[in-house]
């Protein structure tokens, strides 16, 4: 070969930064282009021709690349725009799949690819693999006949299929890239639709004040929590949470919230509530796909503030008697999670409450918060919180959220966090 760099250092020096620059690449389309350059310095050729058969039937084949091209074009955006052509000497290499070196290259006047082997008297092929099948194919040719060294084609078959797996990394990695924004574009709908479906603003409630912190640990989930204005001034308080994470959890925490809204009478029996949403779950959703829901419902009546409630596997609410400065946890009515069994009864339970009492709802991605030792959060460090009674509600979500981020670290959350508060006056 002609103008070849033939000493070993200078060899290894273009390898080297070949190499380095291929490492800092992002785009395959400038990756081929560097890379053909550099190795013009190590393999000169007169052309360079690249062949793909990727989605095609025999004997059809494109050319990807030419060097003769005055405009590059880009094989994986422009596809269309690329020359198709079928049989031929280059058709006969590409399909044959072996490397080839031909010594004394002959080529017709009608062969599809004449024009790009005019003139040429040498030829190397070189098969590219991808799951076993040479789908690809770079082609280098000279004008001088017996102008490739035979016994150099192991290294050229070695390389260039490094590079082309390289390359095809590349573009994997790319458009997988775009195929991650795509899905998380439609993640951050699916997330506002579902924070739609969530309060807007906390009501406003005689003899309670309201506080709510909601957190997803991706852009969806299904945590879920709601108000209910009821007859005689009474008000519907619910709390919820989907087993699992994400985008199943979000779409059946709709599904929840669909059926509390379409409920044919006013909620003021918080178990015939949670018997009509489990019923409606059994019967057309959680059956197949074996998600359940926590829940927890209840009513309130301001003027007596009295607390009605029934509760479905729910982590049970915290009540702070600021009056006998002890914390206990507000038990009973505790049935079976909705969606598992359709005939489950669920029961009421009330519960009278006092000025300064405080009741902390939350959801199991609170108590269930790790530390980096692994250590769950637990209730008694929701106990804790309540140490000191609080002035208002938001009060109490500032010192817990506080508390959560010192114990885990700050890191992310494992699973969605919901923490509402009421703060009787």
């Amino acid at each position: 070969m002609k103008n070849k760099a033939n000493n070993w250092h200078e060899r290894l020096n273009i390898i080297v930064e070949t190499m380095r620059e291929m490492s800092a690449q992002s785009d395959p389309q400038e990756m081929v282009a560097d890379y053909g350059q550099r190795m013009q310095q190590l393999l000169p050729r007169e052309r360079m021709l690249s062949l793909s058969r990727r989605g095609l039937k025999a004997p059809q084949f494109r050319i990807t690349r030419y060097s003769g091209w005055t405009e590059p074009v880009n094989p994986w955006k422009q596809r269309d725009e690329l020359p198709l052509l079928e049989s031929g000497l280059l058709g006969e290499l590409l399909y044959g799949g072996q490397p080839r070196v031909i010594e004394d290259l002959q080529v017709s006047a009608h062969d599809p690819a004449a024009e790009y082997l005019a003139d040429q008297h040498s030829l190397v092929a070189i098969p590219l693999f991808d799951q076993g099948e040479a789908l690809n194919m770079v082609v280098l040719s000279l004008s001088d006949a017996h102008g490739f060294e035979p016994d150099e084609l192991p290294e050229l078959v070695w390389m260039s299929n490094l590079f082309g797996r390289a390359t095809q990394n590349l573009v994997l990695s790319a458009e997988l890239r775009d195929a991650y924004e795509m899905v998380d574009r439609e993640m951050q709908q699916v997330a506002k639709i579902q924070r739609s479906l969530l309060p807007a603003v906390l009501p406003e409630i005689p003899h309670l004040h309201l506080a709510a912190h909601y957190e997803t640990s991706q852009r969806a989930g299904g945590d879920y929590y709601d108000f209910f204005q009821l007859p005689e001034g009474k008000w519907g308080l619910l709390i919820a949470d989907v087993s699992g994470h994400g985008t199943p959890a979000a779409v059946m925490m709709s599904i929840v919230h669909s059926i509390a809204h379409l409920y044919p009478h006013q909620p003021v029996c918080a178990s015939d509530f949670l018997s009509y949403i489990n019923q409606n779950l059994c019967r057309r959703y959680t059956n197949e796909s074996g998600s359940f829901v926590t829940a927890f419902y209840g009513i309130y009546t301001p003027e007596k503030r009295l607390l009605n409630y029934s509760n479905a596997g729910h982590c049970l609410p915290l009540l702070k008697h600021c009056g006998a400065g002890m914390v206990s946890a507000i038990e009973g009515a505790r049935q079976l999670p909705l969606g598992v069994l359709e005939d489950e009864t669920y029961t009421n339970r009330s519960h009278y409450l006092s000025p300064g009492d405080e009741i902390v709802f939350y959801t199991d991605g609170i108590s269930e918060a790790t530390s980096p030792e692994g250590e769950m959060f637990g209730t008694q460090r929701l106990d804790d919180v309540l140490t000191y009674c609080r002035h208002d509600a938001d009060e109490i979500i500032n010192e817990l959220l506080s508390n959560l981020k010192e114990f885990t670290h700050g890191a992310p959350a494992a699973d969605d966090r919901t923490v509402l508060v009421a703060k009787v006056t």
